[in-house]
């Protein structure tokens, strides 16, 4: 496998192997802002989007990412995230409580994004009733990355993001005069030398930590059930001892983001090519999960492996701030779902969704 390849569909330099993935993921002459020389006027249409995305942590570099992200740590601690364990096991019983018995039903409505999407209102504080009108504002968005968008798509997203400003915003005004047990509480009262997040900040937070937050852990869920079911799984995979590597390998396997772009801000030979200032290179997040030259038999699923190579949460600056959440809540929802439900097993061929970047199914089909 070439590390660098030409990607004409993209016009741009697109990295494959593992150390090309690794490397630009973590060198800081490449980041997520644009060059503003490279700026261009932007339809005035999506203005409402463009304001989420320009105080959203994920396309921000330092120093504004370094205080972004710090303020959203202090927020979004360790033990708030382990807090949500035991609500999150009870949720999943009730949910496997309500499968239909003897039909056919779709996994992925009834279960894996059930999980997530629940998780992100009561981390947020948000009324878990909302979590449906939450899920369509943030389908509308995310859409906004897939390679198939269209003048549609974009009104669409504006309009949703114009929504969700108007929602957060007044939940936010409600949180400053009633603080409460939640996130949102927390990132109004998060505080670094003086410095508190702004209200555009808050909610383009609030709005990446849902955003991101389901849509990918919904697909980790679902290809990993896919997976597993495909495979035949074993118990010794589930037990205590042995989520963490299952978890690893369902995401080196078959990750919910295949890839993440970067902008060059100067002029920078890397693995034979020179890129120069303003130009963008695709890290292709799952070549990179079964690159031959560093991983023994990569098309093999093997949840026993030495989890070494995982570049599905990024690296570097911007990995993934809701790496732990995520993980968590797999650990949790697959031994309860194989717990209760042993003789589960696919109903019909899974069916993947046809958008990029994003890597996930349409339905999973299933039979307890």
């Amino acid at each position: 496998m070439g590390h660098l390849h030409h990607w004409q569909d993209y016009k741009m330099v697109a990295a494959f192997s593992h150390p090309a993935v690794h490397t630009l993921l973590r060198d800081r002459r490449f980041g997520r802002e644009i060059p503003p020389e490279m700026a261009r006027e932007s339809p005035a249409h999506l203005a409402p989007f463009l304001q989420v995305e320009a105080h959203s942590l994920l396309d921000a570099e330092p120093p504004r990412h370094t205080r972004l992200r710090r303020l959203v740590l202090r927020a979004f601690t360790s033990r708030e995230i382990k807090a949500l364990a035991p609500g999150l096991e009870t949720l999943c019983h009730e949910l496997i409580d309500a499968f239909p018995k003897d039909a056919p039903f779709d996994l992925l409505t009834t279960y894996c994004t059930q999980v997530p999407v629940i998780a992100i209102c009561r981390l947020l504080g948000v009324p878990t009733e909302m979590a449906p009108q939450l899920l369509d504002w943030s389908h509308k968005m995310v859409a906004m990355y897939q390679a198939s968008k269209t003048v549609e798509t974009e009104h669409a997203a504006a309009r949703a993001s114009q929504e969700f400003i108007d929602f957060l915003t007044t939940y936010v005004d409600e949180r400053r005069k009633t603080p409460g047990e939640d996130l949102i509480t927390r990132l109004i009262q998060a505080e670094e030398d003086g410095e508190s997040l702004s209200t555009d900040e808050l909610i383009g937070t609030c709005i990446l930590l849902l955003n991101a937050g389901h849509e990918a852990t919904v697909h980790s869920l679902g290809n990993g059930v896919k997976t597993m079911l495909q495979q035949g799984w074993d118990k010794s995979w589930l037990a205590p001892d042995g989520i963490d590597g299952l978890v690893e390998e369902i995401l080196r396997y078959d990750p919910p983001l295949h890839m993440f772009t970067r902008y060059a801000y100067e002029e920078i030979e890397l693995f034979g090519h020179t890129f120069q200032r303003g130009d963008e290179v695709a890290l292709l997040l799952a070549a990179a999960n079964r690159d031959p030259e560093v991983l023994e038999d990569p098309e093999r699923f093997d949840p026993t492996r030495p989890a070494k190579v995982n570049t599905s949460f990024g690296a570097g600056l911007h990995f993934c701030v809701g790496a732990p959440l995520a993980r968590m809540e797999m650990q949790i929802a697959l031994p309860i779902l194989f717990e209760r439900c042993p003789d589960l097993k696919l109903a019909a061929a899974p069916e993947y969704n046809n958008t990029y970047h994003f890597h996930g199914l349409t339905r999973l089909m299933v039979q307890v």
